[in-house]
This record gives C-alpha cells, sequence and structure tokens, in this order.
C-alpha cells in the first residue's frame, strides 16, 4: 500500500472526520472508498490517445505550384503597376 499526504480546505476535513467517526471508520478508510467510488463512477477514458496532429484546412479553390506563384505575383504586380500609370 502506498502512502500519501493531501490538503483538505478545513470545512472538509472536519465534515470527512465527523463522518468517518459517525460510521467507525478512519478518514484513511473513508478516503480509500471515496477514490474507489469516484473512480467507478468516472471509467478511465480510451487508454489509446493519439498524438497531437495540426488540423488539415481544404483551402479549396485552385492549387499553384511554389514556383509557378512566383511568376504568377510579379505578373500581377506588374500588371497592377501599370494601371496605376
Amino acid at each position: 500500500m502506498t502512502r500519501t499526504q493531501i490538503q483538505l480546505p478545513d470545512e472538509l476535513y472536519q465534515r470527512a472526520k465527523t463522518f468517518a467517526a459517525e460510521r467507525e471508520l478512519s478518514l484513511a478508510e473513508i478516503t480509500r472508498r471515496g477514490i474507489e467510488l469516484f473512480l467507478a463512477r468516472f471509467p478511465q477514458s480510451s487508454p489509446e490517445r493519439t498524438k497531437w496532429q495540426l488540423p488539415k484546412v481544404n483551402g479549396g479553390g485552385i492549387k499553384v505550384p511554389l514556383d509557378q506563384l512566383k511568376n504568377i505575383t510579379s505578373t500581377e504586380e506588374s500588371t497592377r503597376s501599370q494601371r496605376r500609370k
């Protein structure tokens, strides 16, 4: 059995001690029972956790290779500058 320490708010500690005394149980015993009850109520989630990955976004539209994109943007910039003149 593992020995451990816990910190409880004063009011909770007093309520737990009173509860244990009324039932002639130790504070350790009601703590163990409480944890067992809690774990039975909330079973362990899936042990197989997948590694987090950045969400994939569907950008839609036309996909252009990077080298072509540089050419397209430079062409558009020169066209825009010609329109301003």
